[in-house]
C-alpha cells in the first residue's frame, strides 16, 4: 500500500521512551495555530513511499535494538489505511523478532529485554475517533490524542500542551506509558539533526520560547534560517 511521508529518522530519542524509528505522514488539515511543523499540512507535498518500504527501515531498527516506533506527522489518521496497515505489519515484525530471540537465546542485535513499542501522535480528540480512526489504531500499543494549543503548554513528557493525552491501549502501551502519565519528559525535549535534503530539522516537542531562543543561539554563532517551518 502506498502513503505519502515528510520523512523518517532513527535513532529519534524526543518523542517516546527509548531509542526509537520516527515516522511522519504527510499531510494534515487540522491546522493547529502555532504548529512547529506547517511543512507537514499540505497532503501533496513530502514524498511518496509504501508500507512495505517502511517496514524495511522498521525491521533494521528492531535489529539494532530499537526500543519503539513513533508514527506522527502530519495528521497520521488521515491515511488511516495506511497506517492501519503499517502498525499491523510493524506489530507482525516485532512479535517475530520476539519470538526467534526467545527460541535462540539473547544474541548481538536483539530487541532488548522488553518488546518494542507502537505509539501514534493525533491531533483528534478521542471524541473524534470514527470507528474507521479507531479500527486504524487497533496495532498501536499507545495514543497521545489532541489538537496542540498553543496558549496551553506543558512540561510533561511527549506533549506540546496540557489537554494532550497518553492512551495506553493495551498491556505493553500501559507498562511502558503509564510512569509518564504525569510526568516530565526523561530526556531533552529536542533533538537535532540533517535531513537528506540538506535541511536541518528538528525532532520533538520543544517548550515554549525554546525555538526562539534556538534562534537567537544560532544567530549569535553566525547561523541563521532562511525558512521555519513553525512560522506562516
Amino acid at each position: 500500500m502506498e502513503l505519502r511521508l515528510d520523512g523518517t529518522h532513527y535513532p529519534l530519542e524526543t518523542l517516546g521512551p527509548g531509542k526509537r524509528l520516527g515516522v511522519w505522514f504527510q499531510g494534515c488539515s487540522l491546522a493547529c495555530p502555532g504548529c512547529m511543523s506547517r511543512h507537514t499540512w499540505d497532503p501533496a507535498a513530502g514524498t511518496p513511499a509504501t508500507v512495505a518500504e517502511v517496514l524495511a527501515l522498521w525491521r533494521r531498527a528492531l535489529a539494532d535494538g530499537a526500543d519503539g516506533l513513533t508514527v506522527s506527522g502530519g495528521e497520521p489518521l488521515q491515511q488511516a489505511a495506511a497506517l492501519a496497515e503499517l502498525l499491523a505489519g510493524a506489530a507482525r515484525l516485532r512479535d517475530g523478532a520476539r519470538r526467534r530471540e526467545g527460541s535462540a537465546g539473547p544474541h548481538e542485535g536483539s530487541a532488548g529485554p522488553h518488546p518494542a513499542d507502537l505509539l501514534v501522535y493525533t491531533g483528534y480528540e478521542p471524541g473524534e475517533l470514527t470507528p474507521e480512526r479507531r479500527a486504524a489504531l487497533g496495532g498501536a500499543d499507545a495514543v497521545i490524542t489532541g489538537r496542540y494549543r498553543a496558549a496551553e503548554p506543558t512540561p510533561l513528557a511527549w506533549r506540546g500542551s496540557a489537554n494532550q493525552r497518553i492512551v495506553p491501549l493495551t498491556p505493553l502501551g500501559t507498562a511502558r506509558y503509564a510512569p509518564y502519565l504525569t510526568r516530565r519528559a526523561p530526556g531533552p525535549r529536542l533533538q537535532v539533526g540533517p535531513a537528506a535534503d540538506g535541511e536541518l530539522r528538528l525532532y520533538g516537542v520543544p517548550l515554549r520560547g525554546e525555538l526562539a531562543e534556538l534562534e537567537r543561539t544560532l544567530k549569535r554563532s553566525g547561523v541563521g534560517f532562511t525558512e521555519r517551518s513553525w512560522r506562516p
